[in-house]
């Protein structure tokens, strides 16, 4: 099978937040070849505002895993890191979300691509128009820059970590 160019959001509320990302990045290396990895952003958790703030970052790869495949390794690195079954946005150690595999759209139980929040998520496209301004979203068409411009934005949603070494 050929690498199909896949793009993934990574975030982190518990323990060393930064850490666990670069961890997190780490551990993907066993299956994909990252290329472009954006700033890191502090966000605020989804829902739950008395949880801890989020460290976000969106990277852009290569990897031969098919989606379902790819999204089995990603809960793997979750699990191995700590993270544990609980409701939806609870606070994690580290969230591996496939946002994009190529122009692919796949919707079944276990996995929607695009990620059906990636369009309307500050902590998504803030970082994501960073590395890939002009990647289409590929079911309705915007680019990522169009799709930050429609945001509705608040003041705190998504401020660059100003504490990070990250690549810039």
């Amino acid at each position: 099978m050929k690498s199909t160019v896949v793009y993934l959001g990574l975030g982190s509320n518990l323990g060393d937040r930064e850490r666990n990302l670069r961890q997190a990045l780490d551990l993907l290396c066993q299956q994909v070849t990252l290329y472009t990895i954006s700033p890191i952003y502090e966000t605020a958790p989804e829902g739950d505002g008395s949880q801890p703030r989020y460290l976000n970052l969106v990277c852009k790869a290569r990897t031969k895993l098919p989606p379902e495949e790819l999204l089995k390794f990603a809960k793997g690195i979750e699990a191995q890191m700590g993270r544990e079954p609980g409701p939806r946005n609870s606070p994690r150690p580290i969230d591996i979300d496939i946002l994009f595999y190529g122009n692919m759209a796949v919707d079944t139980p276990e996995l929607t691509i695009p990620h059906p929040h990636a369009a309307e998520r500050a902590f998504v496209l803030i970082p994501l128009v960073n590395i890939a301004p002009r990647l289409r979203h590929p079911v309705s068409g915007k680019t990522v820059t169009q799709l930050v411009k429609k945001l509705k934005r608040t003041e705190g949603d998504a401020e660059r970590w100003a504490e990070s070494e990250s690549e810039e």
